[in-house]
């Protein structure tokens, strides 16, 4: 798990971006909501006050993941990505 400043210029500097893996085997732990939440923590510590999650394909754990932790789906970029010879959207959450 990490976070990064959302975009290199000054004027995004109070946002990031996150991004959580959890190998297969340990899905459905809990470990996702445990390292969103120092995630979240550790952002808002460094100065950030806004948190983004670009959620490529159809991953509905990561979106309920972020969900719980308060994010809201704010946008939805169709077939931008490509994975495994198919289109992925991906989508925005932001808290």
């Amino acid at each position: 798990a990490y976070a990064a400043q959302f975009k290199p210029r000054a004027g995004y500097r109070f946002a990031c971006e996150d991004s959580i893996y959890v190998r297969p085997h340990a899905l459905g732990k809990g470990i996702g909501t445990r390292l969103l939440g120092r995630l979240i923590a550790a952002s808002e510590s460094a100065g950030f006050r806004q948190m983004i999650a670009g959620i490529a394909g159809p991953e509905p754990a990561s979106v309920a993941l972020h969900a719980r932790a308060g994010f809201v789906e704010v946008a939805r970029l169709r077939s931008v990505g490509r994975k495994h010879g198919r289109w992925l959207d991906v989508v925005y959450m932001q808290r």
